[in-house]
């Protein structure tokens, strides 16, 4: 059973717990937030939802492609790229203004997308075309130098701080990838837990988080050898998906998509420290400048929800499009 297959099993459930009714809570005090504009990618609509967090109402929609699931920003901060699956196209936006730069068609299934802290290489994951592209970054085109097989169904990238090693799961072959960027080739392949998701490294780069949406948990590999090793799992929550560092350089957020939870992950010890609520099937995330507002896209249920992590609790949910997937802001805290 794909990912898709399953997320339509949840998606019934989640529906009634998001709508069943969450008690209106204060937004956010004004002050605490910036005014950089909010983004949120619907999946589903093919557009971007551009929200002013001053008032937490959406401005205006942009048109993308079919199924913009992710996005990234350049290494100049000058646009944020927003990755178009089934259009097979990258858009440019503005992260200040939300004006639309430009478009690149002709990348091939666009997934997930990151770039590498050298600012040399592009990777994308080929989620539904079962590979990896590598491409070659100028601070203006990419050009592509490499498309790798890699196994079913890749799904999220993470890069080391060295811009040596890109690391890739594949979520219907239960595995993780290292792939050379120099050499362009896979170095490694291991196996992992249930319908392995979004990936995470530590700073030192010697361990990888790797979130299982199969499972309740997060498997912990040591990657500082010439093979990697499975150390440990975090349990966190059921459908267990994607990290966010929390901006402080010591914890990660993870959102568990089953359970409508949030985990807070302390990377020196690898304990769940804390969690929130997140009610319609957490997905991606965005933590604002200052640390405390944390920002999750509500898959099913059409909604962008504001975390207070100091109250541990919802303090606002802005209806967006069709399946919320990425969210991000030019105003947020270290990742």
């Amino acid at each position: 059973m794909n990912f898709s297959t399953l997320c339509r099993g949840w998606l019934a459930g989640l529906l009634l717990l998001a709508l069943g009714g969450i008690a209106a809570a204060q937004p956010a005090p004004a002050a605490s937030l910036a005014n950089s504009p909010v983004f949120v990618l619907n999946s589903l609509d093919a557009d971007v939802s551009v929200i002013d967090p001053s008032n937490w109402r959406e401005l205006k929609r942009i048109p993308t492609g079919k199924e913009p699931h992710h996005l990234y920003m350049t290494p100049d901060e000058k646009s944020i790229i927003v990755a178009n699956a089934l259009a097979d196209s990258l858009t440019f936006i503005d992260p200040r203004t939300a004006e639309v730069q430009k478009t690149v068609r002709g990348i091939m299934d666009p997934y997930h997308l990151r770039f590498s802290p050298d600012m040399k290489w592009l990777v994308t994951a080929g989620n539904r075309l079962h590979h990896v592209d590598l491409y070659r970054w100028d601070g203006k085109d990419l050009t592509l130098a490499k498309r790798i097989p890699t196994g079913k169904t890749p799904s999220h990238i993470w890069i080391d701080s060295r811009s040596t090693t890109a690391y890739s799961t594949m979520q219907d072959s239960d595995e993780l990838v290292a792939i050379d960027l120099q050499r362009q080739e896979i170095k490694w392949r291991i196996k992992t837990g249930p319908m392995p998701a979004d990936v995470y490294g530590t700073a030192d780069d010697k361990t990888v988080l790797v979130g299982l949406t199969g499972s309740d948990s997060v498997e912990v590999f040591d990657v500082s050898g010439d093979a990697p090793r499975s150390l440990r799992r975090i349990k966190t929550g059921a459908g267990a998906h994607a990290f966010r560092a929390a901006g402080d350089k010591r914890h990660v957020y993870l959102s568990n998509r089953v359970a409508n939870t949030i985990s807070k992950i302390d990377l020196t010890t690898l304990q769940v420290v804390a969690n929130y609520p997140a009610p319609g099937g957490p997905d991606c995330m965005d933590v604002m400048a200052g640390g405390r507002f944390l920002l999750v896209t509500s898959r099913w249920a059409r909604k962008l929800t504001i975390i207070d992590t100091e109250s541990g609790q919802v303090a606002r949910q802005v209806k967006v499009g069709k399946s919320p997937h990425g969210v991000w802001t030019l105003d947020h805290a270290a990742r």
